[in-house]
């Protein structure tokens, strides 16, 4: 694979005759310095990000592009330039319109960096060219080598973001099938996946799947080592429709028997899998066109209605996709949206990639005030509910990671990076969740779904994608943390939805202000049916990225001095950061427009 790389640009003062050969030792310090702090990171696929040096400290033109070729053979999609002192602003900045650009100036008293990240970054916003500036709160001696604590936090979030956006580009988005139940956010909008993420959008008939279960194209070995490991950790829950007499449109429609069910949906699982990532098993087995895949990063299923009125429905699909395990233990997780919401696919995405945790669906369902939680249960809220909450609930398809039943080191509840998944998280994940049949009111034709409360309280952020008339596409999200009601509680208040489903109650942060006024107001400024859960408070990372994109935020409860976007994005008001925000993304365009 052709990893993204950060290109790492130690710019220096151009004189020579003492000046520059002074500052050489210390500038290239500082280049290594940063190069060794990058690839602490991780790419989503667990390897260590890498970060390319310049052969050469930059003084000027020359050097620069000497840079600028070196960087083009290594598919550096971002640039980090560093120096302690005052260098020549444009003769050394990186001027490639197509990378995503910092600097750092060394704050130190012997030399001017800070003059030069101030000349450079006012020369960046009047070519158009958005840079993050970088700048120690406290002054350092030249001799000090140590990256300061905020200087660290800024250069890890910057890499953070610019590695998700390397990582999408060129990519597919695989939609399988189309349009679910009239959801707008089913509709595709191809032209925003092409010049917001450098996606490329595909679409595949959901008669692919039958076409490939007919004739058996999927591995025969893994097949069964998957209905093996299913009958072994996948039990059985709750079936809702135990004594109910069916109308006659519902039972004529089954056209796979309930006992086979389970070898169905494991193949449903399998083949979709192989279209999203190819699978080189299956050009043993004759099928070359086939095992290439689409070069996927995301994907969505229709399923909803004209698959599952008549088949069994990709809720297990969907739930093992998303995890960070399957029968073959620990992988990747992937954004693979229900009912094809492809905004909310993009949100799972983007929440994965920052967090590196399994993105969890969600129907954003019910808005409990503690008044109404008293009048129907009988108690008063009290703790991370006192305030109210909001009831995430999906149609049987979350990641199993969502339940909460993974441990840190010290036993704490965690969602982790699937490179941390221990066969412990995996079986208590397992264990925590039963599969029920679904409703065959709503799921004709039968299948499971993922069945389970998250059992424990942990820091999450909710997210959401949404595209709007005249605007583009916009974010928002809400910080806060998952709740665990007593079990009573919990009981009377999910039993009034649907019973064969995993619900999560969910406490947004409130500022007193806004949307996040009261956990009403965040309900109420939600702009979908669906949002992402991923683990972790990253709004602050989704915010950068966003501006990296050219996405606004149009909702979200961070701190303003937590807040981290391109350094000409002040230049567009700074009473009104959020208006500012608008201002610039339209102003800029999406990145690939």
């Amino acid at each position: 694979m052709l990893y993204p790389r950060i290109g790492i640009r130690p710019v220096i003062d151009g004189r020579w005759g003492g000046v520059r050969e002074g500052l050489e030792n210390q500038t290239m310090l500082m280049a290594q310095g940063a190069k060794n702090l990058i690839e602490c990171l991780k790419y989503p696929d667990g390897t260590p990000v890498q970060a390319v040096l310049s052969p050469t400290t930059i003084g000027g033109g020359a050097e620069a592009a000497l840079c600028e070729e070196h960087f083009a053979m290594h598919n550096v999609v971002a640039t980090l330039t560093v120096t302690p002192c005052w260098c020549y602003g444009m003769e050394t900045f990186d001027m490639n319109p197509l990378t995503i650009k910092a600097v750092w100036g060394f704050n130190g008293t012997e030399r001017p960096g800070a003059v030069y990240l101030a000349a450079v970054l006012a020369a960046y916003a009047q070519k158009g060219l958005p840079a993050f500036g970088i700048y120690g709160h406290d002054v350092q001696d030249a001799s000090d080598t140590e990256i300061p604590a905020d200087v660290n936090e800024k250069i890890l979030r910057f890499v953070r973001c610019a590695v998700a956006i390397g990582w999408m580009k060129n990519k597919a988005y695989v939609n399988i099938g189309g349009v679910s139940m009239g959801i707008m956010g089913s509709y595709c909008d191809t032209m925003a996946f092409q010049k917001y993420f450098g996606i490329r959008t595909e679409w595949v008939d959901m008669t692919e799947i039958l076409r490939r279960i007919k004739l058996e194209i999927f591995d025969p070995n893994e097949f069964a080592k998957a209905i093996a490991w299913v009958k072994t950790h996948c039990s059985e829950g709750y079936d809702c429709n135990a004594g109910k007499v069916l109308p006659e449109v519902i039972t004529r429609s089954r056209t796979i028997p309930a006992e086979e069910d389970w070898p169905f949906i494991v193949k449903m699982t399998l083949i979709m899998r192989d279209i999203l990532f190819g699978n080189p098993k299956l050009a043993q087995l004759g099928w070359h066109e086939e095992a290439l895949g689409k070069n996927a990063i995301a994907g969505g299923f229709q399923g909803q209605r004209h698959w599952t009125d008549w088949l069994p429905n990709a809720d297990f699909t969907e739930s093992i996709m998303a995890s960070t395990f399957d029968w073959n233990g620990p992988k990747a997780p992937t954004a693979f949206a229900t009912e094809n919401d492809t905004l909310n696919g993009i949100a799972m995405l983007l929440g994965s990639m920052l967090s590196q945790t399994a993105p969890c669906f969600h129907d954003v369902r019910t808005y409990w005030s503690p008044a109404s939680m008293k009048r129907v249960a009988g108690r008063t809220p009290v703790g991370q509910a006192s305030d109210g909450i909001i009831h995430l609930i999906n149609s049987g398809a979350t990641a199993l990671d969502c339940t909460g039943a993974s441990r840190d080191a010290h036993g704490n509840p965690i969602m982790k990076p699937f490179w941390e998944m221990t066969d412990v998280d995996i079986s208590a994940c397992l264990q925590a969740t039963d599969w029920c049949r679904a409703n065959y009111e709503y799921f004709r034709g039968g299948g499971f779904s993922s069945h389970f409360k998250t059992q424990s309280e942990m820091p999450v952020t909710l997210l959401r994608v949404n595209m709007v008339d005249g605007v583009g596409l916009v974010l928002q999200l809400a910080e806060g943390s998952t709740v665990v009601l007593p079990e009573e509680v919990h009981k009377c208040l999910d039993d009034r939805t649907d019973r064969t489903w995993p619900t999560t109650w969910f406490a947004p942060r409130l500022t007193g202000t806004g949307a996040f006024q009261d956990v009403y107001s965040v309900m109420a400024n939600w702009g979908a049916n669906h949002g992402v859960t991923v683990y972790g408070h990253i709004g602050v990372d989704l915010i950068t990225l966003c501006a990296m994109l050219r996405i606004p935020v149009c909702m979200h409860n961070i701190s303003a001095e937590n807040i981290y976007r391109p350094h000409c994005w002040a230049s567009f008001g700074t009473m009104d950061t959020q208006a500012a925000d608008y201002a610039a993304c339209k102003h800029y365009r999406p990145l690939y427009d």
